[in-house]
C-alpha cells in the first residue's frame, strides 16, 4: 500500500454488494427459455424499450443508487446533485433503494419485461449485473450527443467492456479493484501473489468471496487465464484449486461484504478484498495492506443505466454527463474514495489547495498508477448458457 493515508470516509459508507446472481435472476433467465410453454420471454426487443420522453416539459428525473454512494453533507444535502439542479433547473428525486444486485434485479424484472413505467430514470448496478440488463434488452441506448463529457473524459480502461462494447448503454459511476488484503504485522511478511494465499502458515486463516462473479476472476488470473475471454476449462481449473483448498481446510470460510470483520478481528490474516474497502481498512489499521497480485487484479465498475420506458431519458443523460465534469467527479471521488472513472479529476484534487484532497490525488486506489493499470484486467460476463453449470459446481464447493 502507498504510504499516504486517506481521509476517512463518512461513517457507514460501505462497498456496494457484488454478490452473485442466485435467486430471482436465475428464475427470470429460466423464464426466458420457456416461450414454447406459453411463458413470455424476458427479452425485450429494441422497438419496445423507449417511452415518450417528457424531459422538456417535466424538469425532473428519478435516480436509484446504493446506500451512501454519493457526496452528502451532515444536513442531508448532496452538493453535486444540488449543483446539477441549480445549473439545469432539473429536480432529482434521489433514492437509496439498491441494497443488493440480485435483489434489485428481481424487483425490476417483472416491471421491465411487462413494459411498464419503471418508476426511475437512472440506476446504478455492478457491471456483471449490467451485462444481464443489456443482454435482456432491459435498458435503453444512450444518445451520445447528450454526453460530450463522457466521450471526452471516460477512463479508456473502462470504455469498452465485453458486455457493452463502446459503452452504448452504460456509463461507469465508480470503479474498483478485486485484489488481496492481509495483516502485514500479524503475518510478518508481504504477500505478492494469489498463490501466496495457499502458504501452509495461512491454513484456516484465508477467506474468499462467496459469489461466483466476485471470486472467479482473481482465481483465474492466478492460473494465467485471460479473463476477458476465459473458457469453461479456465473456470473449472480455478474451481478445482479452490476445492482442494476446501478439502484441506485451508480456507476459513466464504464471505460477502462481512470479510472485513474477519480481517479486522484477526480471525483471517488474508482474503480476497475490494480496493474501496482497503482504503477504509488501512485508515483504521495501518497494519492492513492491499495488493494487486503480480498475476493481475480484476478491474470492475458500477455503472449508470437508463431502464426501459423511463420517461425522462434526456434529463437522465444530462445528469450522467454532469458527473463527468472533472470538478464534479473530483468532488464525488473525495467523498466516496473509489477509483474515479474520470482521470482528469486527479488534477482538480491536486490543485485544490486542500492537503487531504491533494493526498487523495496521489493515492493509487483512487487514481491507479500506470504500473498498476498494466496489471488490471476486466472479466467478461458469465453467459446465461454457462451459468447453470458453473454455479452448480461453485455452490457445491462453497456451501452457500
Amino acid at each position: 500500500m502507498p504510504s499516504t493515508t486517506l481521509p476517512r470516509r463518512p461513517s457507514g459508507v460501505r462497498r456496494p454488494s457484488r454478490r452473485g446472481v442466485l435467486g430471482a435472476a436465475a428464475g427470470l433467465f429460466g423464464a426466458g427459455t420457456l416461450t414454447g410453454c406459453g411463458i413470455p420471454s424476458a427479452y425485450v426487443a429494441e422497438d419496445r424499450r423507449s417511452a415518450p420522453d417528457r424531459s422538456e416539459s417535466d424538469q425532473r428525473l428519478g435516480f436509484s443508487n446504493w446506500t451512501q454512494y454519493i457526496d452528502t453533507e451532515d444536513d442531508g444535502r448532496r452538493p453535486t446533485l444540488d449543483a446539477f439542479t441549480e445549473r439545469t433547473g432539473i429536480e432529482v428525486t434521489y433514492t437509496e433503494d439498491i441494497n443488493d444486485n440480485d435483489e434489485f434485479f428481481g424487483k425490476m424484472g417483472p416491471v421491465l419485461t411487462q413494459g411498464t413505467d419503471p418508476g426511475r430514470d437512472l440506476m446504478v448496478v455492478s457491471d456483471w449485473m449490467a451485462g444481464r440488463y443489456v443482454s435482456l434488452g432491459w435498458v435503453q441506448t444512450l444518445d451520445r450527443a447528450n454526453l460530450p463529457n463522457v466521450t471526452a473524459r471516460l477512463d479508456p480502461q473502462l470504455a469498452d467492456p465485453a458486455f457493452d462494447p463502446g459503452r452504448r448503454r452504460s456509463v461507469p459511476w465508480q470503479s474498483g479493484i478485486t485484489g488481496i488484503a492481509y495483516n502485514r504485522k500479524e503475518l510478518g511478511r508481504e504477500l505478492k501473489s494469489v498463490t501466496d494465499l495457499w502458504a501452509p502458515d495461512l491454513k484456516g486463516r484465508v477467506t474468499l468471496f462467496a459469489g461466483l462473479d466476485e471470486a472467479l476472476g482473481l482465481l483465474m488470473l492466478s492460473l494465467g487465464a485471460d479473463i476477458s475471454a476465459f473458457t469453461g476449462d479456465d473456470a473449472h481449473r480455478a474451481m478445482d484449486q479452490v476445492q482442494r483448498m476446501v478439502d484441506s481446510r485451508h480456507i476459513r470460510r466464504f464471505t460477502g461484504n462481512d470479510y472485513t470483520s474477519d480481517l479486522a478481528s484477526g480471525a483471517a490474516l488474508a482474503c480476497q478484498a475490494y480496493s474501496g474497502d482497503a482504503v477504509q481498512l488501512t485508515a483504521e489499521n495501518p497494519d492492513i495492506a492491499f495488493v494487486v497480485p503480480e498475476e493481475g487484479g480484476e478491474l470492475w465498475a458500477e455503472s449508470l443505466l437508463i431502464p426501459n420506458r423511463a420517461g425522462h431519458k434526456r434529463n437522465a443523460e444530462l445528469l450522467i454527463d454532469h458527473y463527468y465534469q472533472p470538478e464534479v467527479a473530483a468532488e464525488l471521488a473525495a467523498a466516496v474514495q473509489y477509483i474515479c472513472p474520470v482521470p482528469a479529476a486527479r488534477e482538480v484534487l491536486a490543485d485544490s489547495g486542500d492537503r487531504e484532497k491533494a493526498e487523495l490525488a496521489e493515492h493509487p486506489l483512487v487514481f491507479p498508477t500506470e504500473e498498476m493499470r498494466a496489471r488490471l484486467h476486466t472479466m467478461r460476463d458469465v453467459s446465461a448458457a454457462e451459468r447453470p453449470d458453473l454455479h452448480k459446481v461453485w455452490t457445491r464447493i462453497t456451501g452457500v
